[in-house]
């Protein structure tokens, strides 16, 4: 499963455009800021957003594309880069304090975006703006925003604008307070060294013995996935998953029960049934009954794969565990890779020999150039911890992007792994800029993490190659939110071809990994898709039905009972995993969006395995056709444009049925 891929905001307004307005105190991102420094920079963002609204709403000249449509632009310019640099800094600073002065940024640009969609006189200007002279983009972003503004109630009475700002006001306090929790639970677990029997050598080594003998182990996943995976100790497995599933529980459950509550009322004030039908408007999949399909046929398709996946699995433990009569949640995780060995002859310990973390990240850098044709240079520029990392895009000698790297675990960070996206263009230079916060261990990288790398490194070349437009509110970050996924996972091929896996993957000795290993890899590759896929549907049903059904008086448990009903192991009764499933803030009812994502990845992958997955003409041509748009077309358009037809479930699931036995 690929974590939160891209920072989300709380409200619906995403249009981004650039700077009109330059200044010093606008640029990257501050590397040793004080809380006065965060505040100072928020405040400059919220005066230039009350700058450029006043400059539309008190003009009386007759509204024009560059006295109107510009400074809007400018505005939701502002607003983007303002709540995405403050979510940043609550994301990696060093200090709780820090954190919580990023987090209350974004908050208050995020309150103010609120203010923005529900102003009658900014309104009335743009309506009032004739573009039928313009450029076709042009005139559909401007109804594009008319739209926006539509939706986000600005036809509601004084009274009904009033309570939908309170609402968004709330829910963007509340998004900091559900993030906050989660990376500052502290959770950890002293267990005796003799406990990581199993454990790859490199993992022990790096664990300190205490005064008191014991081991600490966090629940950050570069520590939790290993003993996951491969400690011999059942109880110590089961120990790990029950700390591991608990994290930022009960505090989150009160959290949460605020922010279904709010959005439900929103959905009510702006005329729809649930906050889910709300939600998807603005999608591919535009009403709840089109999701719904999307379950139902993804289910069909997964449960006959998982099934063998799941007989599989069971063999390997009644081999183990004479007399076992189900595998239990704990066991999952450790059981796989040894049915990957017994059954396919691949070893994931020695493939994680030739997965070492710079090496990894020089060869995603690289296969960039080899696809894209842009170099990966150093950007010199301070960042804010020594882990972090500066880069720059180079295309015939001219910088097109940058983005910082900050890739391993520390106390407070951001837990998972997702691209910010910062800048849509610098006032200086105009230049996109993100940043890539990950969690991976430094050194030795399973295949997956590698996989999760390249993914979230989709996100940022997207947002730099779609996001150099005259209108940031075409970027982008304006294509519907449940493709938004799939340019990332496309990409997530790659790392099973072995000339790409060739360029960079080395053992300590320096040797190149054996084509028999990738050829294993390749074998054992769908090997667990069903089970993955029933559990991604579990997390589907769970995103959405919190949504649509009323809030349950037992969050836990609703969640536990959505899961089961497509996972094919028992859900650990003590699972609370709603408290840190960031996605119930960020992405709402929408996780479908990864599964369809998946859908359309596979057809638009096709095209490569036809003509060749390094063919540089059908790379040439998904930069330009899919990536480059950002979101001046619908996204099916972006696919049909690629693929020359339109997305279908065929491609998806004949990936799936590789998982069958003797396909």
């Amino acid at each position: 499963m690929k974590h939160i891929a891209i920072a989300l905001a709380a409200t619906t307004m995403l249009a981004t455009p650039a700077f009109a307005q330059v200044s010093n105190l606008v640029g990257p991102v501050m590397a040793n800021p004080t809380v006065e420094d965060i505040e100072e920079r928020c405040h400059y963002y919220a005066s230039l957003i009350d700058l450029n609204r006043d400059a539309i709403i008190g003009d009386a000249a007759e509204p024009t594309v560059e006295t109107t449509l510009q400074r809007y632009d400018d505005i939701t310019s502002t607003v983007f880069t303002g709540q995405f640099e403050g979510g940043l800094y609550a994301q990696v600073m060093g200090t709780p304090e820090l954190r919580a002065a990023g987090g209350a940024c974004a908050a208050r640009i995020i309150g103010m975006q609120s203010e923005i969609s529900l102003s009658r006189p900014l309104f009335e200007r743009l309506e009032a703006l004739d573009v039928s002279d313009a450029d076709a983009t042009t005139q559909n972003y401007h109804a594009d925003i008319l739209g926006q503004f539509r939706r986000a109630g600005v036809a509601l009475d004084d009274a009904g604008r009033a309570r939908v700002q309170e609402i968004n006001d709330a829910l963007a306090a509340l998004s900091v307070e559900f993030a906050r929790n989660i990376a500052e639970d502290g959770r950890t677990i002293e267990i005796a060294p003799h406990e990581l029997d199993g454990l790859p050598q490199d993992y022990i080594d790096a664990r300190e013995v205490g005064e008191n003998g014991m081991i600490t182990i966090t629940t950050a996943s570069p520590d939790v996935s290993p003993i996951l995976s491969y400690a011999v100790n059942d109880n110590l497995r089961r120990r790990v998953l029950d700390v591991y599933s608990q994290r930022a529980w009960p505090a989150n459950d009160e959290v949460l029960r605020q922010i279904f509550t709010l959005r439900g009322e929103l959905a009510d004030l702006l005329g729809y049934d649930n906050y889910a039908e709300l939600q998807f408007a603005e999608r591919m999949l535009n009403t709840t009954d089109k999701v719904e399909d999307l379950i139902v046929e993804t289910e069909a398709a997964a449960r006959p794969v998982a099934e063998a996946d799941y007989a599989q699995l069971f063999a390997m433990l009644q081999e183990l565990q004479p007399g076992a009569e189900q595998i239990e949640a704990h066991q999952l995780g450790w059981l796989a890779p040894k049915v990957q060995q017994a059954n396919y002859d691949f070893d994931r310990q020695e493939a994680r020999e030739y997965f070492q973390h710079d090496n990894v990240r020089d060869g995603i850098f690289a296969l960039t150039q080899q696809l894209f044709g842009v170099e990966v240079r150093n950007w010199d520029t301070p960042v804010w911890h020594e882990d972090a990392e500066a880069y720059e895009l180079i295309e015939n000698g001219e910088v097109i992007g940058r983005f910082y790297l900050d890739s391993h675990p520390r106390p407070g960070k951001y837990t998972h792994n997702n691209v910010v996206p910062l800048y849509v263009g610098t006032p200086v230079d105009g230049i996109p800029v993100a940043a890539l916060v990950q969690n991976m261990p430094d050194g030795l990288m399973e295949h997956g993490q590698v996989e999760t790398f390249l993914h979230e490194f989709g996100h940022v070349l997207h947002f730099i190659f779609g996001s150099r437009h005259r209108w940031a509110g075409t970027s982008m970050f304006t294509v519907e939110w449940d493709f938004i996924e799939a340019p990332s996972q496309i990409l997530e091929n790659w790392v099973y071809d072995y000339d790409t896996l060739a360029s960079f993957a080395v053992n300590a000795e320096g040797e190149t990994i054996p084509r028999d290993l990738v050829e294993r890899m390749n074998a054992v590759r769908y090997f667990g898709q069903g089970m993955g896929e029933m559990r991604q549907l579990g997390l589907t049903a769970t995103s959405y039905n919190f949504y649509t059904q009323p809030i349950p008086g037992d969050l836990g448990e609703a969640a536990r009972d959505w899961q089961q009903d497509y996972s094919l192991t028992p859900i650990s009764p003590t699972q609370e995993m709603q408290a840190a499933f960031g996605h119930l803030d960020g992405y709402g009812a929408a996780y479908y969006t990864y599964g369809w994502s998946r859908v359309i990845a596979a057809e638009m992958f096709s095209r490569f395995l036809a003509e060749g997955i390094t063919n540089p003409e059908t790379a040439a041509d998904y930069r330009r056709l899919v990536l480059e748009p950002g979101g001046t077309k619908p996204a099916a358009q972006l696919v049909r444009d690629f693929t020359g037809r339109t997305i279908s479930f065929d491609a998806f699931r004949e990936t799936l049925e590789r998982g069958l036995p003797g396909e």
